[in-house]
């Protein structure tokens, strides 16, 4: 219910505080997968904290802030998508992403995002969409490319995580390049 097709039995839908022990599950199996990347996949490490994460979010989403949802594949969790950063009043935002290995190659992530891109541009009215990435992180700059996104710039050594500094790619999409693209 209240979800959005992405085809082949795959979908997008709320992820919600009552869905913790579910995301503390799936965090627990595929943290090693995440850990690299995400600073949640290392403070997610129960349904405690995993039910807070998902409070933040839902915080964020009635404060009009940020959003969050999972990637379904044949109903099981399977990975998510987020308004990391979600500004209307300045008409931008960011999408972040995650995904287990084994759901892996078959552009779920690019449609979902493609749908919340849809949602921002189309029914928000917003004028910029970014998407940052570690330039470490091969599959996730793919999906920026596959979105039509622009590379603007690298942010060096601006991401703690992990005990070091990564560097950050800051790709972007506006509302006039996504609607002439589709």
């Amino acid at each position: 219910m209240l979800s959005t097709p992405l085809g082949d039995g795959a979908e997008l839908c709320p992820l919600e505080p009552w869905q913790a022990p579910e995301l503390a599950a799936y965090t627990e199996r595929v943290r090693d997968h995440l850990a690299p990347w995400l600073p949640w996949a290392h403070s997610v490490t129960d349904e405690e904290s995993a039910r807070a994460f998902l409070q933040r979010h839902a915080d964020r989403q009635a404060a009009d802030e940020g959003r969050i949802y999972g990637i379904r594949l044949d109903g099981e969790l399977v990975g998510g998508m987020m308004f990391r950063l979600f500004d209307a009043a300045a008409g931008s935002c960011e999408l972040g992403a995650w995904l287990a290995p084994e759901a892996q190659g078959r552009g779920l992530v690019t449609a979902a995002a493609s749908r919340m891109i849809d949602w921002a541009v189309g029914v928000r009215g917003l004028s910029r969409v970014e998407w940052l990435v570690s330039p470490e992180n091969g599959p996730s700059v793919a999906v920026a490319r596959r979105l039509g996104m622009t590379h603007e710039g690298t942010l060096r050594s601006v991401f703690p995580l992990g005990g070091r500094r990564h560097d950050l790619q800051v790709w972007s999409l506006l509302a006039e390049e996504w609607r002439a693209a589709s």
